[in-house]
């Protein structure tokens, strides 16, 4: 089962799936892809068979394939209760999850389950569950009454400890059920369910129209499920499964005992300057990651950020080399062909700063520095929070972030009212003098100076 089947879980897992059975010459296995807020990909793929076009785009890339390893694609909006029955059905050995930071409905300042989230609720009062974590519950529950046997739930989006938080939410939902229901799953779970960590990579830009024409070109037919991807992917899994899984490995993941430090590595170096060169091209009108990167300035930011704050604040895993790492991050950003688009990377912003760019903050000046650039990746991200209009703002907190904004949208008015937005930011760190400074510093050249003015600051300031 695979819940979040956009186009990175196709061009990442199923990747992976279908080559770890022609490595080990073992076709036991395929994917249920679980579509999550949108019905489309499982339309899209249903007149199909499940077969979908991976074409690489930029150097290295490799010639066009179709992937056969989705063998169904089903709503989770409109058929939940499908959901549950396919999680619970003994044939199914491990649930994996691409659902983005947001759709784990957890508070991030406890990193527990909102119980407060309107759909969590539905979901725990026995409506036909509609979020993951509600899928997934229900699911075990049903396969525990089932006599189903084990299973592996395994996350694969951009989160710290992300198995460690999965069954967190997990045993706090079932927590949360009548007590008659709660104690025997709690208890099932401890012995059935296995929740292992990982760390997945690959830029997987959402298909454009030119895209799907483009494949038309080089296959000959339609594609409408086409996805387009880099050539480069990695995944690094924690090897703890509860039941059977495909041999991945021979498909070129990684089986380790360190998944958090790869996990560190990924999220405050490629995800940060992700998320930084998103913002800081935004506001330099920057349509693409590849345009924004391409700025000598921002690429300079970047770069001064993941070697001179994040790296020193991290325990790289045995085997990966820092400053190549980061060499490569930037090189990858580069590539024109991906057109990722500043939008789409900037979206979301209150989920991803805390796990992105704080960490590196927090560490930065517990080690005596300043977190000078970081900090330009939170001032960015501010500023655009605070000229979006909030029915145009792509977060899941826009309106919360709106309500917290002054009418006057002054620099020394805009960064107080934001850092004492909890979700985003703690009393610690909204408090930090030396950081509300870099962050007005930052700002008011956003505000007051222009690309250009930004541009010389950077370089020179």
């Amino acid at each position: 089962m695979h819940l979040g089947l956009g186009a990175f879980a196709r061009a990442h897992t199923a990747v992976f799936t279908e080559d770890a059975m022609l490595a080990a010459g073992d076709y036991e296995w395929g994917i249920i892809g679980v579509t999550q807020r949108s019905d489309t990909v499982a339309r899209q793929l249903a007149p199909q068979d499940g077969l979908f076009t991976v074409a690489e785009r930029g150097d290295g890339a490799a010639p066009a394939r179709v992937v056969s390893s989705i063998v169904e694609a089903i709503s989770g909006r409109d058929t939940p209760e499908l959901v549950v029955e396919r999680i619970a059905a003994a044939a199914t050995k491990v649930v994996t999850l691409t659902i983005t930071e947001k759709g784990y409905r957890f508070d991030p300042r406890t990193h527990t389950l909102d119980l407060d989230d309107p759909e969590i609720q539905a979901d725990l009062a026995g409506q036909p569950p509609r979020t993951a974590i509600g899928q997934i519950t229900r699911g075990l529950q049903q396969r525990a009454l089932n006599g189903a046997g084990p299973v592996t739930v395994l996350s694969c989006d951009n989160l710290p400890g992300n198995g460690e938080l999965t069954g967190t939410l997990v045993r706090g939902f079932a927590a949360s059920l009548p007590t008659a229901e709660s104690g025997p799953l709690l208890a099932w779970l401890q012995d059935n369910v296995t929740f292992p960590s990982t760390m997945v990579d690959r830029m997987v830009p959402a298909s454009t129209e030119g895209d799907l024409t483009a494949v038309e070109h080089e296959l000959g037919l339609r594609d409408e499920a086409a996805v387009v991807a880099e050539p480069f992917k990695e995944w690094v899994i924690e090897d703890n499964f509860a039941a059977g899984r495909p041999r991945w490995e021979d498909a070129g993941a990684f089986l380790s005992a360190d998944v958090p430090a790869w996990e560190a590595a990924k999220l405050r170096l490629l995800n940060a300057s992700h998320s930084m060169l998103a913002y800081l091209g935004l506001a330099a009108g920057k349509e693409t990651i590849s345009d924004a990167v391409a700025d000598p300035a921002f690429r300079t930011a970047c770069r001064r950020m993941m070697l001179e704050e994040a790296l020193p604040t991290i325990a790289l895993p045995a085997g990966l080399d820092g400053g190549q790492y980061c060499a490569e991050v930037l090189r990858r950003f580069a590539n024109p062909a991906l057109g990722h688009t500043t939008a789409k990377v900037g979206s979301d912003g209150s989920q991803k700063i805390g796990l992105r760019l704080i960490p590196t903050i927090r560490g930065t000046f517990d080690a005596g520095r300043e977190p000078r650039w970081a900090a330009l990746a939170i001032a960015a991200w501010m500023r655009h929070v605070a000229i979006t209009p909030a029915a145009d703002l792509n977060d899941p907190l826009a309106a919360g972030l709106h309500a917290v904004l002054p009418a006057t949208r002054m620099p020394e008015d805009v960064v107080p009212a934001l850092l004492g937005f909890r979700p985003a930011f703690d009393q610690d760190l909204a408090q930090h003098e030396g950081f509300t400074g870099l962050l007005l510093h930052w700002y008011r050249i956003l505000e007051n100076n222009g690309p250009e003015g930004l541009g010389n600051e950077i370089n020179h300031g």
